[in-house]
């Protein structure tokens, strides 16, 4: 387990700093809003900036959804399936669909990240002409990040393939939903008739 909570590690660590985007992206959004809408004088560098905080968000907080598994799962009949199944279904489908898909993200990633170093591409949608050879790195970074995370998947499903038990995951943020679902089953246990 210790292997697989440091490759946790890294995906929460990572989430964790790009999901500093989200303030960035807030601050940067109202700040645009007022010097458009307020001051009538926008600014020529806030869409692209704003694209590429996005796009980080995104490509580089895939891993953590993963090692959180907050992943969109489509489990209506999957949750019915003992661990043991469910296990050896995951086994199966990360190498038939997930690492075939990452290893091109990655493959392809590059090329398109080391062209765009090549070229020192900008933004053809900007005035401002702003660099975008940074963001595109991003790409193959977050491939690689997911491949990491899907080993310890891997791992993960081997574990539960053995014991019948889902190992624990490293504790991060909890959903509202799941929150909300907690309290409810603790006020019902709180009231119910066995408990007087």
């Amino acid at each position: 387990m210790r292997f697989v909570h440091a490759i946790e590690g890294l995906s929460l660590w990572t989430g964790r700093a790009f999901g500093w985007c989200i303030l960035i992206l807030t601050l940067s959004v109202s700040y645009e809003v007022f010097v458009r809408y307020v001051l009538n004088s926008p600014t020529v560098w806030a869409f692209d900036m704003m694209i590429q905080m996005y796009g980080a968000l995104f490509l580089m907080c895939g891993a953590y959804a993963l090692a959180q598994d907050t992943h969109v799962r489509a489990d209506v009949v999957y949750r019915l399936f003992p661990v043991r199944v469910q296990a050896g279904l995951d086994f199966l489908l990360y190498f038939l669909f997930f690492f075939p898909g990452i290893i091109a993200l990655v493959w392809y990633g590059y090329e398109i990240a080391s062209d765009s170093w090549r070229y020192k591409e900008v933004s053809f949608n900007s005035p401002a002409s702003i660099q975008i050879y940074f963001f595109k790195s991003l790409i193959p970074l977050a491939g690689g990040l997911l491949a990491v995370q899907g080993i310890a998947e891997l791992v993960r499903c081997v574990m539960a393939m053995r014991t019948g038990v889902w190992p624990e995951r490293l504790a991060d943020v909890k959903e509202t939903e799941d929150l909300l679902s907690e309290a409810d089953l603790e006020a019902i246990e709180a009231i119910s008739p066995n408990n007087r």
